[in-house]
């Protein structure tokens, strides 16, 4: 068959002119407003040099901002994989009411950032909230789950992990069905336990996906928006503002559009 380049470069252009339209050129841009010092709302802009990346360099709030987003992304990554992947073991083990269990877990994931955050602000309300009802009944005392700065960061992540559970329970569960049904029964026949058939034989397997989902849950955390915007707003203290939702602030609400830059 004769070569047809021109073929590529046709079937290509959709997502070249995609790309370059959403991705190149505003990360260009951002580039270039980062060496400027934008006036709001007259347009006018004052050449700056690389000052607004030395303002970030040794500003105290930006490095706690990334302490904040760094534990962040350790409170929701973690428990998130391990939570979803003992929900795929145990969904792939063919439980009573398997399809019923799956919705469940599931379900999550149809609904958007924005409706999962008012559902968890109901739950965590302070005087009529579930949970800390859940907690007094308990004989404990419920915090202030999203006013308090100690607990504030643990209860986005706790809403975090709820909603990326279901995500990551599609992949488990796709790449333990192609675990072969004739190794672990090998497996079980030569005595091993339960454990160590999902060491020696699921995990080796499953480990790309795990790798995959890792890679996924990571990017989603450093990305998390909604949930922060509609739960705290940043606060209190500051302490649920992540890089992202700090950007947001100086370039949307603080008008500083070449500090915003330097921080993208």
């Amino acid at each position: 068959m004769k070569a047809r380049p021109w073929l590529a470069w046709v079937l290509l252009f959709p997502t070249m002119l995609a790309l370059g339209v959403f991705v190149i050129y505003p990360a260009l841009n951002s580039m270039y407003l980062s060496l400027f010092e934008v006036e709001p709302f007259s347009g006018r802009s004052y050449f700056v040099g690389l000052e607004n990346y030395r303002d970030l360099l040794t500003s105290s709030v930006y490095w706690n901002t990334i302490r904040i987003t760094l534990l962040f992304t350790l409170l929701t990554v973690i428990p998130s994989i391990v939570l979803s992947l003992i929900a795929a073991l145990a969904l792939d083990s063919n439980p009573y009411c398997r399809g019923v269990l799956r919705t469940i877990f599931l379900l999550p994931v149809a609904i958007s950032s924005a409706m999962a955050a008012m559902l968890w602000i109901f739950i965590y309300n302070p005087t009529a909230g579930y949970l800390n009802y859940i907690v007094d009944s308990l004989g404990g005392t419920g915090p202030n789950w999203l006013g308090d700065p100690h607990w504030a960061l643990l209860g986005v992540a706790i809403a975090t992990v709820w909603k990326e559970i279901g995500f990551n329970v599609i992949f488990f569960l796709a790449g333990l069905s192609s675990v072969p049904q004739e190794l672990r029964e090998a497996a079980m026949m030569d005595g091993a336990s339960r454990l160590q058939r999902f060491r020696h034989v699921v995990l080796p397997v499953l480990s790309p996906t795990l790798f995959f989902v890792m890679i996924v849950s990571v990017i989603n955390s450093l990305q998390s928006f909604g949930q922060i915007h509609i739960l705290t707003g940043g606060g209190p203290a500051g302490e649920t503002t992540t890089l992202v939702y700090k950007l947001y602030r100086d370039g949307f609400q603080y008008f500083r559009t070449g500090y915003a830059s330097a921080q993208a």
